[in-house]
């Protein structure tokens, strides 16, 4: 688990973001994309002339149907192509869109049903109903440019993972939870459970409580984006007592040990062959060959060649991710080894 940044910072970083942010909704026959000074921008009649981060450029693609690699091909072989191609698929299929910036960047590029759920407003839910626990941790958040994350746990809330024939293996787990958010297009308002490894500070990513997509009412004008605060805040407050009360339940101790008896399970069953095993890794997991080496390395360090181990060699790597988004996914990954089907444990265990 990367440990990313302090809640003081996450809160000054939420409330600078809060103040840096603009949405625009347009109709795409008055947005031109252009290439000027070796950046795209989007040009909004009248609105003003937004750099485009990586992200709208691609929304932008998908949006006007235009392949993931071509786009990247015109991105990075003929940039003016790519203006032409986008720009008259605004004007033949015209769509009103909406517009996220920050800071005077454009950041995504959304439908005008986008419901925009903010990230400071989940984490002012969020952080009291963590408050009701006694002694909570909250051992990592971030907010990347694509999602606001929130790892907490509770100490009180614990047990040891045994292994076969009831010798201890030494992981002490604790129940937690995991909250995020995309304001940009890539994710759903997140409640999951997690477990939280204290050997390595290692997360583990499980079930989800709750979803929410952000699909609202349509927005027709950029009157639409000013509503008072008192109205926005009446109209996502069952949203958020939602959020609320999957906060709670995701750091239940029932459910924690019905967890922890699965940990159990895994701890007990050994790989025929690990590194057999780990070869069958991307049919289940998406980690590229180089990832699956780190893996590898993981496990035999970690001198566990059980299923268990095998988990916890996967979740390691979100220590060494790319990211911080990178990292969240590997411990999602451990999560759904934990409950993967027999039927596919079954594979990997065998695998010689």
């Amino acid at each position: 688990m990367k440990t990313g940044i302090s809640l003081q910072d996450l809160a000054r970083k939420l409330e600078e973001n809060r103040d840096a942010k603009k949405d625009f909704i347009t109709d795409t026959r008055e947005a031109r994309v252009v290439f000027d000074g070796g950046k795209f921008a989007i040009d909004m009649q009248g609105q003003g002339t937004y750099p485009l981060q990586s992200h709208p450029l691609r929304q932008i693609g998908e949006h006007t149907g235009v392949p993931a690699k071509y786009m990247e091909r015109m991105r990075a072989e003929a940039p003016e192509l790519l203006a032409t191609n986008v720009n008259a698929w605004f004007d033949r299929k015209p769509e009103r869109r909406m517009v996220r910036t920050l800071r005077s960047e454009g950041r995504a590029f959304l439908s005008n049903r986008y419901q925009r759920i903010e990230n400071d407003r989940i984490a002012e839910v969020a952080l009291p109903a963590l408050a009701e626990f006694p002694g909570i941790q909250v051992v990592s958040t971030e907010v990347t440019d694509s999602r606001l994350y929130l790892q907490a746990v509770v100490p009180s809330i614990e047990g040891e993972v045994v292994g076969k024939g009831g010798r201890k293996v030494g992981d002490l787990m604790r129940a937690g939870v995991v909250i995020s958010n995309s304001e940009v297009g890539l994710g759903r308002v997140d409640v999951s459970e997690m477990d939280y490894r204290l050997r390595c500070l290692n997360g583990m990513v499980g079930e989800s409580l709750f979803k929410r997509t952000h699909v609202g009412r349509k927005i027709e004008d950029t009157d639409g984006l000013d509503w008072a605060d008192d109205t926005r805040k009446a109209d996502d407050e069952a949203l958020m007592l939602k959020i609320r009360d999957m906060v709670k339940a995701a750091l239940d101790g029932a459910r924690f040990r019905a967890r922890l008896d699965k940990m159990n399970g895994l701890a007990a069953v050994e790989l025929a062959d690990p590194v057999k095993a780990i070869e069958l890794l991307p049919t289940i997991l998406p980690v590229t060959d180089g990832e699956k080496n780190s893996i590898l390395k993981s496990l035999i360090s970690g001198g566990d060649l059980s299923a268990w181990g095998l988990l916890n060699a996967v979740t390691h790597q979100a220590h060494t991710a790319a990211d911080y988004d990178r990292g969240v996914e590997f411990e999602a990954m451990g999560g759904r080894l934990l409950n993967l089907p027999g039927t596919e444990w079954k594979r990997v265990l065998e695998a010689a």
